[in-house]
């Protein structure tokens, strides 16, 4: 995939909700909203027309490259060196020990912190709508402060709306000279309080060489622990071997296949290891490396990218290659930083009403650990009342000196969390863009 493939998906049909039906009622839709300074249908088709010949201008260079590497004649004129397929989105660390030289996120700058407060307010009433339409209108307004977009980002995502997130990505990107970020669907947030996952996971960090080693079947072991969620730790993966590829490739495929959902930290870290080992025509690397990339892309539900590099693998080996299908339960996958300390605490995707239940599973899971960590990874929905009774609840852990941190939060939640004082004594990371 070239550096502007994702260009090339964008259309301008009308914008559609999660199941694909135009949404009339939609205020995202209605209205005399603009996009920034793409202010007429005729600006927004000229800047997409020099996006898209930007695009031909870099696939042909990709050509060229590929001709360079292959002296034979047929394999340079049709494909791509896998290492240069879709290449992996920068690297965010969202995921640092506590106690390391981190910050907490800061809060909105002063000419957002309105309109930043008053989409949290409206987002913990289920009015999301309103919010992403606040947030929408707001952005001509902002000078470089990037929250009222990822705030944005995440919204959309949790409504479903992803040709609406992929049009906001395109002016991000514009705006902040940087690469759009990329859609993920969120957890099921429609299951009963009792169906939801919560609670310690199991987490199984890799480091270093990935071999077949005692130290990676160790942490490999714990994946296998009961539970339906498991978390897996990739971002200080340096080098990996055939013999490492093909334990983590059964390891993998056997949650799959048992359906157990996965946290994936630092996969697309993990893929750009692998990359670069692979070339087409070149079997020196083994089929397993192949194979566990094409595993991470399925995982992630990176279809395009699966059937791109499943097809240098089908030439590479001589072999049909092999089909997507969709997971059960896409991977969520999150950006890489530094390992985190300690077990974690998943939180659920949706906590609204009495969560008197939760509170006290947090509780008994602090009591045990001398750090708090609470995964959001997962949190989609939480409304004001809930928000407000966990503020309570994590301020009350945090008075006796413990430290208690929220990791990986979606930004609607960070601004709730931070508009309820939650910032001042426990320590708020969201997700990066």
């Amino acid at each position: 995939m070239g550096l502007f493939d994702f260009l090339k998906k964008k259309g301008d049909a009308p914008l559609a909700g999660a199941d694909g039906r135009p949404r009339p009622d939609d205020p995202l839709t209605a209205g005399p909203v603009t996009r920034l300074s793409l202010d007429t249908e005729a600006e927004r088709e000229r800047q997409r027309e020099i996006a898209r010949a930007t695009a031909a201008k870099i696939d042909a260079i990709e050509l060229e490259m590929a001709s360079a590497i292959f002296d034979d004649d047929t394999w340079a004129g049709t494909r791509r060196p896998p290492a240069a397929a879709g290449a992996a989105p920068p690297e965010q660390a969202t995921d640092l020990l506590p106690g390391q030289d981190e910050m907490p996120d800061a809060a909105a700058t002063p000419s957002s912190a309105p309109v930043v407060e008053e989409a949290a307010i409206l987002y913990a009433n289920s009015q999301l709508d309103a919010a992403a339409l606040l947030l929408r209108t707001s952005l001509r307004d902002q000078d470089g402060d990037r929250l009222p977009w990822w705030m944005l980002f995440d919204l959309v995502q949790i409504m479903g709306l992803e040709h609406e997130f992929d049009s906001i990505a395109i002016d991000y990107a514009s705006r902040f000279e940087t690469s759009p970020p990329t859609y993920h669907p969120v957890a099921d947030t429609s299951h009963a309080p009792d169906r939801q996952v919560s609670g310690a996971i199991p987490t199984a960090t890799l480091s270093g060489r990935l071999d077949d080693g005692p130290l990676a079947r160790a942490q490999l072991a714990r994946a296998a622990s009961p539970g339906p969620l498991v978390r897996f730790e990739f971002q200080a993966v340096t080098a990996v071997t055939a013999p490492g590829c093909a334990l983590l490739l059964d390891a993998l495929q056997a949650l799959r296949k048992a359906g157990r959902e996965l946290v994936l930290a630092g996969a697309d870290h993990l893929v750009a290891v692998l990359r670069p080992m692979l070339a087409i025509g070149d079997r020196r690397a083994g089929e397993t490396p192949w194979l566990l990339l094409l595993e991470l892309l399925l995982l992630t539900n990176r279809e395009k990218d699966f059937e791109e590099t499943a097809m240098d693998y089908c030439v590479t080996f001589e072999v049909s290659p092999p089909s997507f299908e969709a997971p059960k339960h896409a991977a969520l996958s999150l950006a890489a930083g530094p390992a985190a300390a300690g077990d974690r605490f998943l939180l659920p995707a949706a906590i609204r009403g009495d969560s008197a239940p939760l509170l006290a599973a947090i509780a008994d899971h602090a009591a045990r650990h001398p750090v708090l960590v609470l995964d959001g990874s997962r949190l989609a929905r939480i409304d004001y009342a809930a928000a407000s009774a966990l503020a309570a609840h994590l301020r009350t852990l945090a008075q006796d000196g413990r430290e208690v941190v929220l990791r990986d939060l979606n930004h609607p939640v960070a601004a709730l969390l931070r508009l309820l004082g939650v910032g001042d004594q426990v320590r708020l990371y969201a997700h990066r863009y």
